[in-house]
Formats: structure tokens, C-alpha cells, sequence
């Protein structure tokens, strides 16, 4: 590639429409973070809304919170900020939980209202958490769920008339391949199949597109691109079509059409609140929903632009300056996530000096190195400083 320079990539700093948007966020001094594919950074509404609800809400008002403050309300006020993210109508993500309890829900809730199947498909290499999810769905079905794991090439042509629900995460975790959403959503609606789509490495990150794909639906977190915090609230999203379709298997009481009658018998709410289990954790969502804020007027096709030039000028710099490391990850943006990924023998010792000098990525075994691009708050000379101080490394 044509050398870049540090002049260079400042100037491209000066014209990234984001360029502001850094300033919404707390970054220690003297810290490149290139890990907001594990943890987002720290939106500085976040610390004065967590004093506010803290000491304030719940301080003052104590019990009476829940209706003076809106905590009640929170799971619907915030799924519908995450929604204009993903492509969901209003009414149509609800915050709650984890992505791993979400999962169980959407699963459960799929084979309800889907095709009389018992075949769940899947990709090998889907993130661990989701696996473990859907093995222990299969295993307590009584033979009457199975998975089936297949290689990403062969997700085609393994929908067939015999599965009932293709479920993958958007973006893999270690490879950072984006899955074709559109072509495997709508493929897996001519086969008769549900689709759900995990959308934790992608939401924030990239734009999402569910209700024009068709999807059925998806799951996420709230700690990574979003920005919400350390084990953050993890969102369901349900399409309109289906919400009153589906008796939960995980029944709460915040589901109910009138929780606080506290009736025996569960009748379920209408809409997307039938999702809901038990009582909402306030702080953990209010901590989301000031994360949010940072993408209020935020274009996420702006977004992803930004993302695949972040991507692009790390492969580039990469390959000219640490010959070295492999990179594992698609070399076209479109076919990637925010992250960017290369393999080295010796990862995890590379990684573990990368950190001592400031520059914060992750290693995965066996060889993996990650690092995660934010484009909110991670510039283009962040990369250029990350890159430079690999190749230091290297030369040691």
C-alpha cells in the first residue's frame, strides 16, 4: 500500500464525521483501547447517570422510584433506542437479562411458532455461549430437539425441509466474518425455517438491518459496541408478527398482563413485554440507556463506513510494517466486522507486551490476535500508534 504517514492519518482524523464523538467518552490518558469487541469504553453520561439514578432516584424516592422515575418502563424506553439501531419497529426490542437467557427465550419462543421441526442449524464455529445454549435445549427435549453444526460454506445448502430454526451470530467472534444476513434469512424463509441472529459483535458496530432482511428473531448484548458496561442488560427483539404467537417457556411475573395483581395463573401482556421475566435491574439499564445517547443522530451506515476504514488502514499498515503476523480475518470490509483479527505463533506473549505498552487488544487460543476498532471513539492515528508499536515489538 502507498505509505502512510502520521500526517496523513491525521488528517483523516480532521474529516472523520465522528471526530467529536471521542470526546462523549471516557479514555484513560496514555491508553490505545482496541478492545470494544469485549467492553465498550465509558460513556461519560453513563457515570452522571448512574450517580443520578443512585442517589437521587432510588436515594430519595426509594420504593416509590418505580413509578415517580419510569423504572418500570425502562425495558421497553431503552429496547426502543436500541431498535432504531438494529432496523426493529417501536415495540418491537425489549431490554432484559442476558444474552445467553434471551437466547433460551427467542429458541423456545422459534419452535413454538414455527414449522413442527425439531432441527436447530447452526455454524461450528458459532460463539461457545450460544452452543452451550442450544445443546442444553436438545438435550432436555427428549430427543425431540437436535442440532446440527455444519461449516459456514454449507449453511446454504444445509437448509433444507428439515430444519426449523437457523441460528448464528452475525459476526464471528474470532474471525470477525460477517454472515450475509439478507441471503441467509431469506433463504432460510424459503426453506421454512425461523431465523435468529445473535447480535452481539455487530449492533453499534455495523448497521443491522432485521425488519428489511425478515428476520424473526435476535439477540444481543448491551457491553460491547453499545457501550453499556461490564455485564451490561442483554436485548431480545421479536418481530411484530410473532410477539402474541408465543407462551413463553420462561414465564415471569413482569410479563403478565397485570403484574401486580399477582394473580396464580400467568395470562401474558400483549406485545414484546410478553419477554419479560422478572423485575427489570434498573441501574444496569439506565447505564444503557445514557450509553445510547452517544448515538443519538448517529447514521450507522456512517457507522460502518467508518468501521471498514478503521479495518482497511490496520491490514494495511499491518502488512507493511509486521510481515509476521497472518491476518485471519476478511480482507474486504463488507465481509468483516469492527475488528480485524491476524494469527501469530507467539499471539499471547505479543499481546500480553502490546498491553504493557498501552495498547489494550485480547488474545484468544490458540493464536488469535484481536483487536476491536470502535468507530465512535477510535481514530485513525489510534490505529497508526497501535500498528507502530507492534512493529516495535517485532524488531525487539
Amino acid at each position: 500500500m502507498k505509505k502512510i504517514t502520521l500526517e496523513k492519518v491525521r488528517e483523516m482524523d480532521r474529516i472523520d464525521p465522528f471526530r467529536g464523538k471521542r470526546e462523549e467518552f471516557l479514555l484513560p490518558e496514555g491508553i490505545i483501547y482496541l478492545d470494544g469487541n469485549s467492553l465498550g469504553a465509558l460513556p461519560k453520561a453513563v457515570r452522571l447517570r448512574i450517580r443520578d439514578v443512585t442517589e437521587n432516584e432510588w436515594g430519595q424516592s426509594l420504593i416509590a422510584g418505580w413509578d415517580k422515575h419510569g423504572w418500570v418502563a425502562l425495558p421497553g424506553k431503552v429496547g426502543d433506542k436500541i431498535a432504531r439501531l438494529i432496523g426493529a419497529k417501536q415495540g418491537e426490542v425489549v431490554v432484559t437479562e442476558s444474552t445467553s437467557i434471551n437466547l433460551f427465550k427467542a429458541v423456545t419462543a422459534a419452535l413454538q411458532v414455527g414449522p413442527k421441526r425439531g432441527t436447530i442449524l447452526t455454524e461450528k464455529g458459532n460463539f461457545p455461549a450460544d452452543l452451550y445454549v442450544l445443546d442444553a435445549i436438545a438435550r432436555e427435549s427428549g430427543g425431540k430437539v437436535k442440532i446440527k453444526r455444519v461449516r459456514r460454506e454449507d449453511l446454504i445448502a444445509s437448509l433444507t425441509d428439515e430444519i426449523a430454526i437457523l441460528c448464528l451470530t452475525h459476526a464471528n467472534y474470532k474471525t470477525s466474518v460477517r454472515h450475509d444476513m439478507a441471503a441467509l434469512t431469506r433463504r432460510a424463509r424459503e426453506a421454512g425455517a425461523m431465523t435468529i441472529w445473535d447480535l452481539s459483535h455487530s449492533a453499534g458496530a455495523l448497521p443491522v438491518d432485521l425488519n428489511g432482511c425478515g428476520a424473526d428473531f435476535a439477540i444481543g448484548c448491551g457491553y460491547k459496541f453499545l457501550n453499556g458496561g461490564p455485564g451490561g442488560s442483554g436485548y431480545i427483539f421479536v418481530a411484530a408478527r410473532h410477539q402474541n404467537k408465543i407462551l413463553p417457556a420462561l414465564a415471569g411475573w413482569m410479563g403478565h398482563v397485570r403484574p401486580f395483581d399477582f394473580s396464580s395463573d400467568y395470562q401474558p401482556v400483549s406485545g414484546i413485554a410478553r419477554q419479560l421475566t422478572g423485575t427489570p435491574f434498573v441501574i444496569g439499564a439506565a447505564a444503557l440507556d445514557a450509553a445510547l445517547e452517544v448515538f443519538d443522530g448517529v447514521d450507522m451506515e456512517a457507522v460502518g463506513e467508518k468501521a471498514g476504514k478503521l479495518g482497511d488502514l490496520f491490514i494495511g499498515l499491518v502488512e507493511a510494517e509486521c510481515p509476521e503476523m497472518k491476518l485471519a480475518c476478511p480482507r474486504e470490509a463488507t465481509g468483516r466486522t469492527s475488528q480485524v483479527t491476524f494469527t501469530y505463533p507467539e499471539a499471547q506473549k505479543i499481546m500480553a507486551e502490546v498491553v504493557k505498552r498501552g495498547v489494550v487488544a485480547d488474545f484468544r487460543p490458540p493464536d488469535v490476535m484481536r483487536f476491536g476498532l470502535a468507530p465512535l471513539y477510535n481514530s485513525y492515528e489510534d490505529v497508526y500508534r497501535a500498528v507502530l508499536t507492534l512493529k516495535e515489538i517485532f524488531k525487539q
